[in-house]
């Protein structure tokens, strides 16, 4: 399986009193990487019907990114769906190819209709694993 890419720079709003990227960037970056993913891999008809909502996240901050600083997100989902959840991995690396943060997220699918959790359908996990 090959890794979901997208890249990110911090800007001058992404920046804390610290001086480094704020923890709830990253969370949204994570948000944004693996929505990019699921538009980008998806049936038309999955994207329609269906919605991710998150129940976990589980993040390790390894590094801190300055003003300015880019990393790669890759993602990628590791096993197969357990009912409506399933998990999806994500790490942020630097230019130098060390990571800044590692994270497992746990996200639910919902039917958009009826906004109700629904088993993970096959052939909608399938072009994810």
């Amino acid at each position: 399986m090959i890794p979901f890419t997208l890249t990110f720079t911090a800007a001058p709003a992404d920046i804390d009193e610290l001086g480094h990227v704020n923890n709830a960037v990253w969370v949204r970056w994570i948000q944004d990487v693996a929505t990019a993913h699921w538009m980008a891999v998806a049936d038309p008809a999955h994207v329609d019907a269906y919605i991710w909502v998150v129940t976990r996240h589980e993040i390790d901050y390894l590094r801190a990114l300055g003003p300015g600083g880019t990393v790669t997100a890759r993602t990628w989902i590791p096993d197969a769906p357990k009912g409506a959840r399933f998990d999806r991995m994500v790490e942020f690396v630097g230019a130098e190819g060390k990571p800044h943060v590692r994270a497992r997220t746990t996200w639910a699918i919902l039917d958009k209709a009826s906004g109700r959790p629904l088993r993970v359908p096959a052939d909608v996990a399938a072009p994810f694993l």
